[in-house]
């Protein structure tokens, strides 16, 4: 994997990465092996912050390309729209549980 642009986005205190796959003679990576691998690109790095926004592979061609943002933090993940965060909760290590309202218990 190659990072075509890394950009530090302190005002929502994230990294974005825009990045080049090459898999030739493999199959298309999934989400899950896409999000391996940007980690092992930023050391340190949350798995549970990682969000893989886009990933397009080219029709006859071992190419996918995509775009990666890595949270400093799970609370800075706010701004990502409800259905990112129900794509990624498969792939987190623990799910927060729904906070109950108002039961009689």
């Amino acid at each position: 994997m190659d990072i075509v642009s890394r950009k530090e986005n302190k005002l929502l205190n994230r990294v974005e990465i825009n990045f080049r796959w090459q898999h030739e003679g493999q199959a298309t990576p999934s989400r899950k092996a896409v999000m391996d691998l940007v980690r092992t690109l930023e050391p340190g790095s949350n798995p549970d912050c990682i969000v893989v926004k886009e990933c397009h592979t080219r029709f006859g061609q071992p190419l996918t390309t995509g775009k990666a943002f890595i949270y400093a933090d799970v609370g800075s993940m706010t701004v990502e729209p409800e259905y990112i965060h129900k794509r990624h909760e498969q792939f987190r290590s623990a799910s927060p549980a729904p906070a109950k309202e108002g039961g009689d218990e």
